[in-house]
């Protein structure tokens, strides 16, 4: 056979394995690039994002113990220093324990509407440590038991933070079952508007960083409300009434200030610039406010105070929550000041105008200063003050949605707080015996004191 022949043989058969395999090269052509795509949306854990929010987790529970119990506890009297730390640290286990039973999936589950999530993650049902929770970024998770830890750390502290209004009077018992009712009925549906994907404030556009809503106005106005249906301590505005030791107060303000790094650039999800934008604005705004409330102190007559120091410090933190990624240093320095002479006036001037006995001002600094945080998020957001909104941002438009959604949580956490007021009531009585009022909560309630001197 000649050379020329065997060539065009050997064409031919080389022609018909193609075309017999043409089909199956034309389907891998195909599929490839849906199997690209595909592998390009599947989200996947990122080491460093993940170490970020498991040393989040852990700085926002260094918030709650030992810092809101150094801080309350040192600003309640010496006879009620202990009750007033129990109390914060059991209904923070009690919170955690809620949380991963019914909490998690009634705030992230999935499906659900506006309002509430579905229930078909009770108990974590579905939950593995090979299961992700999405962050801000597509292609980028962290586990989903690592998001569940971080966010019952918000739920723990934002209940324990209600009780600073009704401290030296209200019953163990009464707490902890007002805790129970208050997060299922109030924390739960609130974080699942706000940070849930389908959630009311979510779909609008409402922008809370870490927490405005969710944490500080939820828990200020709860605290109002749950202060004036208890009423007020013997003696209010009778007797001298002053924190024990500001020493421990001064402590645990510190601790809240470290732990809040975690809460606000945590929030972030990711360890990225947001996180990094959130870190400097916890910085600045805190600063800010601190010492314009001392400033506010010495332009009443007054000398520039370490109560008043403290004060502002978590009025700053307070203000800046939502705002930590949504504005520049220099918005939230103003963030901080604004709500730090604000917070001054409420707590000095207003609220003993009113009369209502709120003992640790729960309400004065962080209703008060989330209200302003979340409305002024919408200012400092813009573009032309330095945040990090879009060219065409419209800050009408945006301010009106903050407004919109300020004001459903204050209309729902208050409706919650006096149901879950007055079922604690009805199941426990509120209050502790006028004995035990006097006696101190350490002893009547716990058998034990603070200082045995």
């Amino acid at each position: 056979m000649k050379l020329s022949t065997k060539i065009v043989a050997a064409g031919g058969v080389l022609g018909a394995i193609a075309l017999a395999a043409a089909p199956a090269w034309a389907q891998d052509a195909l599929q490839a690039p849906v199997d690209a795509a595909a592998a390009a949306v599947t989200p996947v854990v990122n080491k460093g994002d993940t170490a970020w929010m498991l040393t989040s987790t852990v700085l926002v529970l260094m918030m709650i113990l030992p810092g809101l119990a150094l801080f309350y506890g040192g600003l309640t009297r010496t006879k009620n220093m202990l009750s007033a730390m129990t109390q914060i640290g059991a209904v923070a286990c009690l919170a955690m324990l809620v949380w991963v039973m019914w909490g998690y999936t009634m705030a992230f589950g999935d499906g659900g509407n506006a309002f509430i999530a579905g229930f078909g993650k009770m108990f974590l049902s579905g939950v593995t440590s090979a299961s992700t929770a999405a962050t801000f970024t597509k292609d980028v998770a962290i586990p989903e038991y690592v998001f569940i830890s971080f966010q019952m750390t918000f739920a723990a502290i934002t209940v324990a933070l209600v009780l600073g209004s009704v401290v030296e009077r209200i019953k163990f018992s009464a707490v902890m079952v007002f805790a129970l009712i208050w997060l299922t009925i109030v924390y739960f549906p609130i974080a699942h508007m706000v940070w849930a994907s389908n959630g009311l404030f979510f779909t609008q556009g409402a922008l809370d960083f870490a927490g405005g809503t969710v944490v500080h106005i939820n828990a200020g106005v709860s605290a109002l409300v749950a202060c004036i249906i208890l009423g007020k301590r013997i003696g209010y505005m009778r007797e001298i009434i002053t924190p024990h030791s500001l020493t421990l107060t001064g402590v645990g303000t510190g601790l809240l200030w470290v732990g809040w790094f975690g809460f606000n650039a945590g929030s972030a999800l990711e360890a990225n610039g947001s996180a990094a934008l959130a870190m400097i604005n916890t910085f600045v705004a805190t600063a800010s406010a601190a010492l314009f409330w001392m400033l506010a102190e010495r332009f009443s007559g007054h000398k520039g105070s370490a109560l008043g120091f403290c004060s502002g410090i978590i009025a700053g933190l307070v203000a800046v929550t939502p705002a930590a990624g949504n504005s520049g240093p220099f918005g939230a320095i103003i963030l901080g000041a604004i709500a730090s002479i604000v917070c001054f006036y409420m707590v000095t001037v207003l609220k003993p105008k009113l009369g209502y006995d709120d003992s640790l001002d729960a309400f004065g600094i962080h209703g008060v200063g989330g209200m302003i945080g979340a409305i002024g998020t919408g200012i400092v957001y813009a573009p032309s003050l330095g945040g990090p909104g879009p060219a065409d941002y419209n800050m009408g438009h945006q301010l009106m949605v903050q407004i919109a959604a300020v004001a459903t949580t204050i209309v729902w956490a208050a409706i919650g707080t006096a149901i879950a007021m007055y079922a604690a009531k009805a199941l426990t009585g509120l209050r502790v015996t006028e004995e035990v009022e006097r006696e101190g909560l350490d002893l009547g309630e716990h058998g034990e004191r603070a200082y045995n001197i």
